[in-house]
């Protein structure tokens, strides 16, 4: 049986460039703030292993995922000056990856495609 879920993450991994982690970490907090005000977010935060950073996040469809990247863009911007992203996977029901694809091309991520599971 395969999934119906639309659940849709993105999981960025960041490199923090030597001497910026306070700022990127004030900027954290920055997206965090940002995020908690998005309808469709499920889950957002930032998880640290210097000079790594790794961005949590969930959205319950594609749109949720896109509206996100919109609204957090200035600050995404921002952040670029301060790490470089490493790695980038987005997660989805193939349905909803498929609404992603295109909009994400430039970013160059890894697409990762639910097949079976469940979300309560």
């Amino acid at each position: 049986m395969t999934t119906l879920d639309t659940c849709c993450t993105i999981h960025p991994y960041f490199k923090v460039k030597e001497g910026k982690m306070s700022a990127f970490r004030a900027l954290c907090e920055r997206f965090v703030e940002k995020s908690a005000t998005e309808e469709k977010c499920l889950y957002y935060g930032f998880s640290f292993h210097d000079p790594e950073v790794h961005c949590r996040e969930g959205y319950q469809d594609a749109e949720g995922l896109l509206f996100h990247l919109e609204n957090v863009g200035d600050l995404l911007t921002e952040a670029l000056t301060l790490a470089e992203i490493t790695r980038l996977e987005v997660h989805g029901s193939r349905q909803e990856l498929d609404k992603l694809r295109q909009p994400l091309e430039s970013l160059n991520p890894q697409f990762f495609t639910l097949e079976y599971g469940f979300r309560k």
